[in-house]
């Protein structure tokens, strides 16, 4: 038996599996923004203003891990759209 795919489903099987992966880490990022009611830099001007708070240190940890992990997934998701070579190994 034979299985045929194409190149662009094996990109849309790929884009979706980033997208999958995205989802809930966008889901935090608005549970950090909701939560302190602002932006991810407005938060950090303001954190490194003032006292340290040891709990608003981990948010802020956390939610930069957030951000960095969103922007990774959005560069992998140019790069397959942009692929021309699809290898299977």
């Amino acid at each position: 038996m034979d299985i045929i795919i194409s190149s662009d489903e094996i990109k849309e099987i790929e884009k979706l599996k980033i997208i999958s992966e995205a989802t809930p880490i966008r889901e935090k990022i608005k549970l950090y923004e909701t939560k302190y009611q602002c932006s991810f830099e407005e938060f950090e001007r303001k954190i490194k203003e003032k006292d340290e708070d040891y709990l608003e240190w981990d948010d802020f940890i956390e939610w930069k891990s957030y951000l960095e992990a969103l922007k990774d997934l959005e560069r992998k998701l140019r790069e397959i759209s942009n692929a021309k070579n699809i290898r299977i190994a």
